[in-house]
């Protein structure tokens, strides 16, 4: 894809805005930029792998230091419901057309925004629940990258708070490193050079997050109700363009 100067600008404040909620929150960086993206153009498989390549990277700079506060235990239990969905998840992604998966995408991330304005956390109480939150989660994940929010709501319940961030960032590594071997395998054109150019306008973000980490936290319910609802505006937007067009 080739953009003129002020889609480049936009393009570098979404992956800086992505770099920023990855690691302020956690989690939702793509859920949270990938939307953002599909309106500037181009299809899922174009933006995703750069998304990935982006993952990589700052997921190990992340856990380079903090790599002992990992809950490996309960990260191997997950992985036996979470891999599987998540294989069948990126068969979808590189078989469904791409009005189908963009559908999708902009369906799902509509969905966490209601949960957020609304404050109505994606909770489980039953092991079954569990499961099925994880099943559906990888499978999210395999198609979009947009699953966190229904592993992240299995996962507060079995990972204590210091170590929730750094085990969903390893969770991260593996589904990601997934994602790409199955994309270098189907021979996906990976436009590595634009993903590198963008590491450095992704690293503000990304250097802002952490230090905004304990603040977003602490404001959770306030940080969620204003961002679902521009997500809410922006992808209902989007999926009316595509199912109109």
């Amino acid at each position: 894809m080739s953009f003129d100067a002020t889609g480049l600008v936009l393009v570098g404040l979404i992956f800086m805005w992505a770099g920023f909620v990855r690691t302020g929150l956690g989690f939702g960086g793509a859920a949270l930029g990938l939307p953002l993206m599909l309106l500037l153009g181009g299809s899922p498989v174009y933006w995703l792998p750069i998304i990935g390549i982006h993952l990589l990277f700052f997921s190990s700079l992340t856990l380079f230091k903090s790599i002992k506060k990992v809950d490996w235990k309960y990260l191997n239990h997950s992985l036996l419901w979470i891999i599987p969905p998540t294989l069948i998840g990126v068969g979808g992604l590189l078989s469904l057309p791409d009005t189908v998966v963009v559908i999708f995408i902009y369906s799902i991330t509509i969905f966490y925004a209601i949960t957020w304005i609304f404050d109505q956390k994606i909770t489980s109480h039953k092991p079954w629940v569990d499961k099925l939150l994880l099943i559906l989660g990888g499978y999210v994940a395999g198609t979009s990258l947009t699953g966190a929010p229904l592993i992240v709501a299995v996962y507060m319940r079995y990972v204590t708070k210091e170590y929730l961030r750094n085990t969903l960032f390893v969770l991260w590594f593996i589904l990601v490193s997934i994602k790409m071997a199955a994309f270098v395998v189907m021979d996906v054109m990976i436009d590595w050079q634009f993903s590198l150019a963008l590491i450095p306008v992704a690293a503000i973000g990304h250097v802002i997050g952490i230090r905004a980490h304990r603040q977003i936290i602490e404001n959770d319910q306030v940080f969620k109700k204003w961002v679902g609802s521009a997500l809410l505006l922006i992808s209902s937007f989007g999926l009316l363009k595509v199912v109109l067009s």
